[in-house]
């Protein structure tokens, strides 16, 4: 078993969902995140003014095998190939030592 967390911008959203489905991954989770490419030197500057630090982004996470991760990871590396922004869809994964 093993953690798997993507991250994209919210655009992209639909599209990650459809290559999870894809590669056999029925259950995960997302939280809305915030991300940045050039960290700003304080963000709580910015605390109440209409201002934006960061691209909205969606991390999604699930606990997998390995088939199902080389399938996501292909699926993921297809879908960069074809992308005219500069925000590939990010991935990685962690081992799992312990579970209930």
């Amino acid at each position: 078993m093993k953690l798997v967390f993507v991250t994209a911008v919210e655009e992209f959203q639909t599209a990650i969902l459809k290559i999870f489905k894809k590669a056999a991954i029925e259950n995960l989770s997302t939280t809305e995140i915030s991300g940045f490419k050039n960290i700003p030197l304080e963000i709580s500057s910015n605390w109440f003014s209409a201002g934006k630090n960061g691209n909205d982004s969606t991390l999604f996470f699930s606990f997998t095998d390995d088939e199902h991760i080389d399938m996501l990871f292909n699926l993921i590396e297809d879908f960069n190939k074809n992308l005219e922004t500069k925000n590939p869809i990010k991935g990685v994964v962690l081992p799992v030592e312990r579970f209930i």
